[in-house]
């Protein structure tokens, strides 16, 4: 049986539930997340959409250029994104409780602010690994196609 996980915002009128693993957990250096959320990089656990579900609450949707940002009308808090034609939630990885985010890569490496001492797939030498990630999600096929070097926000 696959376990599930709960967030909230930070206010808690926005409660979500999370089931089973993610695909990835990474930190993302896009120029969106970076204007979006006033930092240099965002911490993010890849779900499925089927896998998440929200359990209360009102959610702002919005973007800034092409990814669906979900934002609780309350208190503001980032709590997931939506890239466009992927299938997959960008979580915001603060909210998970403590322990739970492992990340393993970075994206978008061409905008961070500094350079990064993990492996950042956004390089031809990496790209493969990013693709493998994206076709564990079903309804991605083919993940390669979708996946354009710099095109990958959160």
């Amino acid at each position: 049986m696959a376990t599930t996980t709960s967030i909230q915002c930070l206010c808690g009128a926005v409660k979500m539930e999370l089931t089973g693993e993610p695909i990835a957990q990474l930190y993302c250096h896009c120029d969106d997340c970076q204007a979006v959320h006033g930092a240099a990089y965002v911490p993010a656990a890849l779900y499925r959409i089927p896998a998440t579900r929200i359990v209360s609450g009102e959610l702002l949707l919005w973007k800034r250029k092409v990814t669906t940002r979900a934002t609780c009308r309350e208190c503001g808090t980032r709590v997931f994104s939506e890239p466009p034609g992927i299938g997959v939630r960008g979580v915001t990885a603060t909210l998970l409780p403590p322990g739970l985010f492992k990340p393993t890569f970075h994206i978008q490496c061409q905008h961070a602010l500094l350079p990064s001492k993990m492996a950042c797939p956004t390089s031809r030498a990496s790209r493969p690994r990013l693709v493998a990630l994206m076709n564990r999600c079903p309804g991605n096929e083919p993940a390669d196609a979708q996946y354009q070097p710099g095109s990958f926000s959160f």
